[in-house]
């Protein structure tokens, strides 16, 4: 049971932790290249370094739901968030793969285990306030984000090194998370609960429209720019636009996504916000102007952005198994939606084609507005 949640200082303390975690993960990104020039590897090599963040992650996100059950949310995030700040420079001076991989894997750990633990204070943070707050802390990890990667690459700009520019986003994440440590909720561990349920009934639902949300974030960062220049929308100097235009357009839906929850409800924000992104997909893979095939990626990013949020809020609302438990499950599938999803998509698209791998991931998130009455009804 959750004290003390209906207050301004736990919901400042929720938004500095989404803050912190999006604003330490997208320090790392612009790194990436660094570190594979200073160890020698190719991009096969670096490609399985980096699945060590993944690995870290899930591994970090199944037992962040046992432990939140016992010990609460809070010591959780604080943890989470020490952990990537402590271990955020040394990803910036490992100098062989077996350390860089190691750092990754820690780094992950931290990153996993904050972001169940964040959305699992988040749940309960809502439910205290009884009105929707969930967009709004999602929006913070974007925005995070956004404030990470500018911040690196003005660093980079200016001519700092990479360990200067690791330990300067360390430095952010830390005084996010010990600026929210004290404001955090104090919640009762869930004593009469099991400490683990294997996810059953709407929680399934849950986690599988998630992991389909997750895929077609994925597949947008990881494909989009490839698909934007196979089709000729765009040279391949602006490929990347793609991707810009669906985050800007995400980061603005999630903040006036609690007016919209609030105003049309869980249902239809799952029901319309499915059917825009879908439309969304139509519109770039099938429009032969460039101009509109890009409203499409505006489209997928609005459609797309309070989807998730919604399922978290459902995942603290459901009864079939504790809520912490059921909110690290649905992490962990996103997570692994967004992982291993734009993966598979590649084999797809060898066999198959990218529109075809892409037309897939719109027949995915179909399911969302399919299955909107179904996990949006009261139990």
């Amino acid at each position: 049971m959750s004290i003390s949640g209906d207050r301004p200082g736990t919901r400042l303390a929720t938004r500095l932790a989404f803050l912190a975690a999006g604003f330490g993960l997208a320090s790392w990104a612009p790194l990436v290249p660094f570190a594979k020039t200073r160890l020698g590897v190719d991009e096969g090599a670096l490609g399985l370094l980096l699945l060590c963040l993944g690995i870290g992650s899930v591994l970090a996100m199944a037992l962040t739901g046992v432990l939140s059950a016992r010990f609460g949310a809070r010591p959780i995030i604080v943890l989470g968030g020490l952990l990537m700040a402590a271990v955020l420079p040394f990803l910036a001076l490992a100098g062989d793969p077996v350390s860089l991989g190691i750092a990754l894997l820690l780094f992950g750990a931290g990153l996993g285990s904050l972001d169940v633990a964040m959305n699992i204070h988040a749940v309960d943070v809502e439910k205290a306030a009884r009105r929707p707050l969930m967009s709004g802390f999602h929006a913070l990890f974007s925005i995070g984000g956004f404030a990470g990667a500018a911040m690196v690459t003005g660093l980079l700009s200016l001519g700092a090194s990479p360990f200067v520019c690791a330990v300067s986003g360390a430095v952010m994440v830390l005084v996010a998370i010990l600026a929210a440590w004290p404001l955090l909720m104090k919640s009762k561990a869930e004593q009469d609960g099991p400490l683990f349920a294997v996810p059953r009934g709407v929680v399934l639902l849950l986690a599988g429209l998630a992991a389909a949300t997750f895929l077609a974030e994925g597949a947008v960062l990881d494909w989009s720019a490839l698909l934007i220049t196979q089709t000729g929308m765009a040279p391949v100097a602006q490929a990347g636009l793609g991707y810009i235009v669906f985050s800007i357009a995400m980061t603005a839906g999630r903040l006036v996504g609690d007016r919209v929850t609030a105003r049309l409800g869980d249902y239809r924000t799952l029901l319309w916000g499915g059917v825009i992104a879908v439309l969304g997909f139509a519109i770039l893979l099938l429009s032969p102007l460039p101009v509109v095939a890009f409203a499409g990626f505006v489209l997928i990013g609005l459609g797309a952005s309070n989807i998730v949020p919604v399922l978290f809020r459902r995942a603290g609302s459901q009864t079939v198994m504790p809520s912490g438990l059921a909110v690290a499950a649905i992490t962990t599938t996103g997570y692994a939606g967004i992982l291993v999803g734009p993966a598979g998509m590649g084999f797809v698209a060898h066999g198959l084609g990218l529109t075809a791998a892409f037309w897939i991931v719109a027949a995915l998130v179909a399911l969302v507005p399919v299955l909107a009455g179904v996990v949006t009804r009261d139990a």
